[in-house]
């Protein structure tokens, strides 16, 4: 898995965790509905972390909860 694979589901799972849409969370953190849905869609295949803490703050999590997950263990080698 990639990191941007697990980013995804990881902020798939945050989302169904807290009964809210990735619509919603896109209000809660100041992002476009498009740039998030683009992101959990693959369509946007690179996200910065500048975007992760937007998705935290929305969240009420820290980046280090957003990242301390078994998603983010073992993560291939990405070759730009």
């Amino acid at each position: 898995m990639t990191i941007g694979e697990a980013a995804r589901r990881r902020i798939l799972g945050l989302c169904e965790e807290r009964g809210i849409t990735v619509n919603r969370l896109a209000l809660l953190c100041g992002m476009t509905q498009s740039t998030l849905s683009n992101i959990v869609s693959r369509r946007n295949r690179s996200m910065t972390l500048s975007t992760v803490k937007k998705i935290c703050d929305g969240l009420e999590i820290s980046v280090q909860e957003f990242f301390d997950s078994p998603l983010f263990e073992g993560l291939e080698q990405e070759i730009c």
